[in-house]
């Protein structure tokens, strides 16, 4: 199951500019309500204990995790097997004057280990998984940011990189790596098309008490009022914030959730880069191989290919390919050569 297929606001699909009003963003999302989000029948649910749901651990504290992902094995076959795939992506989009950058996410169980149940622990190559899929990246050539080392500095000052109850980063944790990474692209790519000035303005924060994700959609009624509702920060739309004036932008998004407006990214990306940023991401058990191609083959894309295009990846299910049967909802499900075969086509290659 895609663990960035559950979120809180949202909706089904949307591909949202960094550049329109926050404000604006926040209310279509929110009229919206919860998306629904179900185990896919194929993936058998680890057991649950008297503490835990189906596919949610109850933690220490109120502290809840995602049951699906392992916390004990690393498949590397599969693990390498999509290092290929991203590679061979990564050469295509290269040939059209577009360079990849790779956004591998980190889990959330990596930073509170402490607060898992009593009895669930995390193994040493699960540790290291994060470290390996970069070592599997960078063997094949492909460099991609350490957001894990972002984030653990973070932690380290004190602040939460994750919601307690919810799934998704803070927006501390999504300042800190866009931050980062608008480094990292300022560093690669110096000559940004676009002018100055045209970067997302940052309005002021404000927070709101809700109930987390994992515990809306999955706890029964008396767990979730055990688990208690917690505050979420979001960064308002500043006055001065316009619409843009075409899709045009130097600095494309595909992913899931983590990067929609609400929590933050793409309009801090776009502000730390002061160019555009667009984004294309989808609620649902999908996978990233299918929202890459959903951009790829979009008119928008065609029309405005950008400089850079970051490709958001999410740890625990980096060596579920395309062909993930049981993972991803059947319209996602395709073999690797097909997936090849559409990058090329949509790369006119």
């Amino acid at each position: 199951m895609d663990t960035h297929s559950l979120l809180t606001p949202t909706a089904p699909r949307r591909r949202l500019r960094a550049g329109l009003p926050l404000l604006a963003v926040l209310c279509a999302l929110a009229g919206t309500g919860v998306a629904q989000a179900q185990a896919p029948a194929a993936a058998a649910p680890p057991a649950a204990s008297k503490d835990d749901s189906a596919i949610v651990l109850v933690g220490k504290d109120g502290w809840l995790f995602p049951a699906w992902g392992s916390l004990s094995e690393v498949d590397m076959q599969a693990v390498d097997a999509s290092t290929r795939l991203i590679a061979e992506t990564k050469a295509r989009l290269a040939a059209r004057g577009v360079r990849l950058e790779l956004l591998l996410l980190p889990d959330k169980v990596l930073f509170y280990e402490d607060r898992l149940p009593a009895g669930k622990v995390v193994s040493a190559s699960v540790e290291k998984r994060y470290d390996t899929i970069l070592g599997s990246l960078q063997k094949a050539g492909v460099d991609a940011l350490d957001a894990r080392k972002v984030l653990a500095g973070v932690r380290a000052g004190g602040t939460d990189v994750f919601y307690r109850s919810d799934q998704h980063w803070t927006q501390a944790a999504a300042d800190a790596t866009a931050d980062a990474l608008a480094a990292r692209i300022k560093q690669t790519v110096p000559n940004l098309a676009g002018e100055p000035g045209t970067g997302t303005p940052l309005g002021k924060e404000t927070r709101e008490r809700r109930y987390g994700d994992l515990a809306e959609l999955f706890l029964p009624p008396e767990q979730r009022a055990a688990v208690g509702r917690e505050t979420f920060t979001v960064r308002r739309a500043a006055e001065s914030q316009g619409l843009l004036d075409s899709g045009k932008a130097p600095v494309h998004v595909t992913g899931h959730s983590m990067v929609q407006a609400y929590f933050g990214f793409p309009q801090k990306l776009s502000n730390a880069l002061d160019r555009p940023v667009t984004v294309n991401w989808k609620a649902g058990n999908v996978g990233p191989w299918i929202m890459l191609l959903e951009y790829l083959e979009s008119d928008d894309f065609r029309a405005n290919p950008p400089q850079v295009l970051v490709w958001q990846m999410f740890e625990p299910v980096y060596g579920f390919g395309p062909q993930a049967q049981g993972q991803w909802d059947n319209a996602s499900i395709m073999t690797p050569a097909q997936f090849t075969a559409r990058v090329n086509k949509a790369l006119g290659q």
